[in-house]
Order: structure tokens, then sequence, then C-alpha cells
């Protein structure tokens, strides 16, 4: 996981030819990428399929929908740059078929960041949920009430990850109270702690969902 050499990235096209005429020259070679044209595309995926390729260089277009049960090893370079749901899914284009696979995560990241320990959560579980949990974790939950996706929530309290049960009832409840009682009328300190709560951008984006 480690790695002191300065970091070279690459296009899928420079990979290719840097592979296919250096520590993999004689074997067969494939590129796939998005700028290729559809055609082009089928044609690769198909001559992979068929065990026409040895090798397949790809970009993330890979991530879904490609199943070949005769693909055993992936190697994912810079994984660090990718988050814990697309190294998942790019880990699962091996280990369709019956043979033993492996996943090689390349990425010369620190022990100590965020990165590292995304990378660490992959190599510890292929379960699909825990991994969610993680990635909740580490990436933080983002605003209930808004577009913030990340970060820390804006909940006082609660967590939605450690607290999840008790979010569900509030919810629950919060949903009766304002179906019997849209305008709050006899619920005044609910609506005393909604206005306190809910700001005027996150009161529009509320009402607009």
């Amino acid at each position: 996981m480690l790695d002191a050499a300065p970091r070279v990235l690459r296009s899928a096209v420079d990979e290719h030819v840097r592979l296919a005429t250096g520590e993999l020259a004689g074997c067969r070679v494939g590129l796939l990428h998005g700028q290729l044209r559809p055609g082009d595309k089928a044609k690769v995926m198909a001559d992979f399929r068929a065990g026409a390729l040895d090798v397949l260089v790809a970009t993330t277009v890979v991530e879904v929908g490609v199943d070949v049960a005769n693909a055993t090893v992936v190697v994912i370079e810079d994984a660090d740059r990718f988050g814990i749901a697309q190294l998942h899914q790019l880990r699962g284009r091996v280990g369709r078929g019956r043979s033993a696979s492996v996943c090689y995560l390349l990425a010369p990241a620190s022990e100590d960041t965020p990165a590292a320990r995304r990378l660490r959560a992959l190599e510890a579980t292929t379960d699909g949920f825990e991994l969610a949990e993680v990635d909740l974790e580490l990436r933080g939950e983002g605003t209930v009430l808004g577009t913030r996706q990340q970060g820390r929530n804006d909940l006082r309290l609660a967590s939605i990850a450690r607290d999840r049960d008790l979010v569900e009832q509030a919810r629950t409840l919060a949903e009766a109270a304002l179906d019997s009682d849209p305008g709050l009328e006899h619920h005044p300190l609910f609506a005393e702690e909604m206005r306190l709560f809910v700001g005027e951008e996150q009161a529009a984006y509320l009402f607009r969902s």
C-alpha cells in the first residue's frame, strides 16, 4: 500500500502501450475506455470474454455490467483516488466464475489518511453493507435537510449511523404529528424546535422535496 516513489498518472491509452511493449510483451493486451465507439467497445469485450485477449487495460467504464467468468485478477492503479463503493464495484469484475480470484489495490496512501482507511476496509471485507457503513463513517453523513452529501451532519445530538433506530422512531412520530396537525397548532414545542432548527434555505429544500 505504501510507495515512496513519485506518482505517475497515466491514461489508459498510455498504460496500454507501456504494458503491451514492456512487462506484458508477448501477451494479448486489449484496451477499453469511454471514448471508443460502441462497436469497438463491444468487439473488445467479446474478444476478452472469448479468451482472445489475455489482459484488458480499462478505465472505470468496466465498473458495472461486465460479467466475464474467466477473469480472475484485477489490478486497480491509484486505488486511493476512488471511493469505497466504486472500488467494490471494480473488484466485483473478477470472481464471477468458479476459479479463485484476487484484487490488487495499488496506492501510495500513507497509513493515517482516509484513503488508507478505505483500502483497509476493502481488504477486510467483501460485504457491501459493511463497506457502506464504513463509507458513511469516513465521509460523514452530510445534511439531512440540504444537498451537502458528506461531512458532519446537521443533527444536534443524533447520528444517523449510530442512532438509526432512534431516528426512525422520531421520523414515525413526526409524520404522525404532521398528519393529524399539519400546522402544528397543537404541538407548539415541536413548531418552535422546527423554527429554530430549520433555516429558510433548508425549509425551501424540505418543501421542494
